[in-house]
């Protein structure tokens, strides 16, 4: 009598899964836990943009009452002051900042310019024995104004550098922490308005709003008050700082100037070692004979 097909017989069947290596077959505990921590992150994103759209709101609907003349802003005369001042400092020393950049490239192509007629001079008087002599004197004086051109354009790049970074890193840092106290002083004062609006109202059934009201102004109110004392710190120290930077940098600018202008190579180059100011190896050319 024939045996009955069975093909399960003898055979082991392995679902898919159980082909998987030890380490990636799914866990019921995993997905379970992955899913919570997704579910996690939609709420606390969900959440974050519904606190940062009341705030805005609020924050939109201050500053249109402060201009409107229906709400009052927290005022303090004396940090507001000088923060102008930092203001009204940056715009000057931004305005002495691109005219050196220009002074300091306008001087670039004399020099280059000096560097080139000096060599058509050299040049010529190798072609014009009857002039040689006119024009190796023309070209070696070239050549030292180029040279002399070369050292006060390292003092300039110098001066132009350390403004730069005192207007556009040093200032601008502390404008950033302003900024941030300007925004801060918005939603204290946003906040502020809503408690003092929900105290003048009738008490009854308001209970847990003006609970909520006073937790999220004095919420508001000390980050205010921390951003306000880490501008007045900023300040105090900028200023310390611009006022030795600058003394620095205003005596290096006099001395290079006027030693260039007055044709005293000694004293350009005192000032370069004065300050520590390195020339770069490919502009320092050799000293004519006119320098010796």
């Amino acid at each position: 009598m024939p045996l009955p097909q069975n093909n399960n017989v003898g055979t082991i069947q392995n679902s898919p899964e159980s082909l998987l290596p030890r380490g990636e077959q799914s866990l019921p505990g995993l997905n379970i836990n992955n899913s919570s921590e997704v579910r996690s992150a939609t709420v606390a994103k969900i959440e974050h943009l519904k606190n940062w759209s009341i705030s805005t709101y609020k924050c939109t609907k201050q500053i249109i009452s402060e201009k409107l003349g229906k709400s009052s802003r927290t005022v303090d005369t004396e940090l507001e002051s000088q923060i102008d001042l930092l203001r009204d400092v940056q715009r000057k020393y931004l305005n002495i900042l691109r005219l050196s950049r220009a002074l300091s490239s306008h001087f670039h192509h004399v020099v280059s310019t000096q560097q080139g007629l000096g060599e058509a001079f050299a040049d010529l008087a190798q072609k014009s024995p009857e002039l040689q002599s006119e024009f190796l004197c023309n070209a070696e004086t070239q050549r030292s104004l180029s040279r002399h051109g070369e050292i006060l354009m390292a003092a300039l790049d110098f001066f132009v550098s350390s403004v730069n970074t005192l207007v556009n890193k040093t200032m601008e840092d502390t404008l950033l922490t302003v900024k941030r106290y300007e925004a801060a002083r918005i939603e204290y004062d946003a906040y502020r308005s809503d408690l003092e609006i929900l105290l003048q109202s009738p008490a009854s059934g308001q209970t847990n709003a003006l609970a909520d009201a006073q937790l999220a102004y004095d919420e508001h109110k000390a980050e205010f008050e921390k951003l306000r004392a880490d501008v007045s710190v900023k300040l105090r120290f900028l200023n310390e700082n611009r006022v030795k930077v600058m003394h620095k940098q205003l005596l290096l600018f006099h001395n290079a100037v006027s030693a260039y202008f007055s044709g005293n190579q000694t004293a350009l180059e005192a000032t370069l070692k004065q300050f520590n100011i390195k020339m770069k190896t490919g502009n320092v050319a050799p000293s004519s004979w006119l320098e010796q």
